[in-house]
């Protein structure tokens, strides 16, 4: 019988927070470059009564997102998409973080707006990272929405020589996520569907311990301590904005940005977290 499907990327804390949420009576695509971990959460999933197939796709090959997609649409009508694939500046080097969190949430945006349903939805993981760099310019802003997807990576601020570290190369790539989703939002509602983006402070979650355990481990736990809410986030509080986004109660929402830090970048510019 074929079922309204839910694309989901990445098998992570967030991910499964909002497909628990939002999963029901769908056929859920669980796509995650580690095969054990999609296993992972699709049995989580599976235990809990949801429809599950986890498959193995590459976020930085156009070819692999292409193909999960077409096993979406096998399923039947692709009605909802969760992008909370990535990788942080403590897992990866520039390069592989520019072709997985830039380039490769582009290139998924774009597939799945190709097939959306009417009335579909779709929201973008981002990170508070993107508001914790200077402006762009309007140029670089517009290059960042608008630019071809596979001309992205050749832009010039985007070449290795002009990125400090792998943490500058993450906040460009989560500045394009919400540019990119400005544009896409409008591409999408030709479809009748919309696309929000989701900007998650610290998240206790594998990844997050992670960079409290690496080389930022301080400067992340200074971030929480010294933001507005005194604390790190739950994967479930970025689930429950999500929520919200994916229901008709959100119908003239589309191609925004929702800041769930804690109030963290608010602290970045107006409190003590000011540089």
């Amino acid at each position: 019988m074929s079922k309204e499907v839910m694309i989901v990327t990445g098998a992570g804390q967030i991910s499964l927070a909002i497909a628990r949420r939002m999963g029901r009576g769908k056929k859920i695509i669980l796509g995650d470059k580690s095969k054990e971990n999609a296993a992972a959460i699709a049995d989580i999933l599976t235990k809990a009564g949801f429809d599950v197939e986890p498959v193995v796709m590459d976020m930085s090959d156009r070819a692999s997102i292409q193909a999960m997609v077409e096993k979406a649409q096998s399923c039947g009508e692709v009605t909802a998409m969760v992008c909370g694939a990535g990788v942080s500046p403590s897992q990866a080097p520039i390069e592989v973080i520019l072709k997985v969190d830039l380039y490769g949430t582009a290139v998924l945006m774009e597939e799945v707006g190709k097939v959306i349903a009417r009335g579909g939805v779709g929201v973008v993981i981002s990170s508070q990272s993107g508001h914790r760099m200077p402006a762009l310019t309007p140029e670089q802003d517009r290059a960042l929405a608008m630019k071809p997807t596979e001309e992205l990576l050749s832009l010039d601020f985007l070449q290795p020589d002009k990125i400090r570290d792998t943490l500058h190369a993450y906040q460009l790539a989560k500045r394009c996520n919400e540019k990119r989703t400005m544009y896409e939002a409008v591409r999408w509602g030709e479809r009748g569907a919309r696309i929000n983006d989701i900007a998650p402070g610290i998240i206790v979650t594998p990844l997050a311990i992670d960079e409290f355990n690496g080389p930022r481990g301080d400067f992340y736990k200074n971030m929480f301590a010294k933001c507005p809410a005194g604390r790190p986030g739950t994967a479930d509080e970025v689930a429950d904005v999500a929520e919200l986004l994916m229901s008709e109660r959100a119908q003239f929402i589309t191609g925004a940005t929702f800041l769930v830090d804690g109030g963290a970048t608010a602290s970045f510019y107006y409190g003590p977290l000011q540089p």
